[in-house]
């Protein structure tokens, strides 16, 4: 029987590319979307000669209830869940003495409190899978200073902390749970706060010569979910090009 997985904000980008990777892997994929329908059917059809379904589904992950119906949805249809990649985030962009409790609590209910609620419902599935996965994308600004990002930055390194926390208290249950911390993705929204000479000194900086593109994280967290990676729990898998390496 193929695995099933869900993968959070999966119509764009890096969520997009980790949905395509896993269909193309055989897998049953489930991926939710907040608003942008016309991208959802785009990862559909991208995907309708893979052997197994790839299905969207609109959910506002900051609610509890789309929460529960989109794992119950799951639970109705496939009866298992293998694996979960919460990969959707959201966030406001400016300086931390700008922002309002407004903006402090929709980006912690998109980036770290919905990670929290995803894994409680797709609990019992997850431990009556063979080895389950759970993978939540972080970024670079959870460790660093990075003018405009230290809201999203501060969220990021709360889900880095319930990753740790998970990680132990899941293993006994066979469930590990790793993140993974992309370097500079042009298109992932940073376009908010970043100009194209910005970009162009980024890549200048890093050794790999080039910008990380949404298939290098793909490929990260695909490694996370294999037998291999069965060892590594509790980590946070920089996939930078060796940006952070560079004094």
């Amino acid at each position: 029987m193929s695995q099933v997985a869900l993968v959070t904000g999966g119509s764009r980008s890096i969520g997009a590319a980790v949905v395509d990777r896993f269909a193309r892997s055989g897998m049953t994929v489930y991926f939710n979307y907040l608003q942008d329908h016309d991208a959802a059917q785009e990862r559909i059809e991208a995907n309708s000669n893979a052997s197994r379904p790839v299905i969207g589904v609109q959910a506002d992950l900051r609610s509890g209830e789309d929460v529960a119906r989109l794992i119950s949805m799951i639970a109705e249809k496939e009866g298992r869940l293998d694996i979960v990649v919460a990969n959707a985030a959201s966030g406001v962009f400016r300086n931390m003495d700008r922002f309002s409790a407004k903006h402090w609590n929709w980006t912690f209910d998109t980036n770290a409190k919905s990670f929290m609620l995803l894994v409680q419902a797709a609990l019992p599935m997850l431990k009556a899978a063979p080895e389950a996965r759970v993978i939540a994308l972080s970024g670079l600004g959870a460790e660093r200073a990075i003018p405009s990002y230290g809201l999203v930055g501060a969220s990021k390194a709360a889900l880095e902390a319930l990753v740790r926390q998970l990680a132990v208290e899941l293993s006994e249950d066979d469930i590990t749970v790793n993140a993974v911390a992309p370097g500079l993705v042009k298109g992932e929204g940073v376009q908010v706060f970043m100009d194209d000479g910005s970009f162009d000194l980024a890549e200048a900086r890093t050794p790999a010569r080039r910008l990380v593109r949404p298939d290098d994280v793909a490929a990260a967290v695909s490694f996370l979910c294999s037998a291999e990676a069965s060892m590594i729990r509790g980590h946070t898998l920089v996939v930078d090009g060796g940006y952070r390496a560079v004094a």
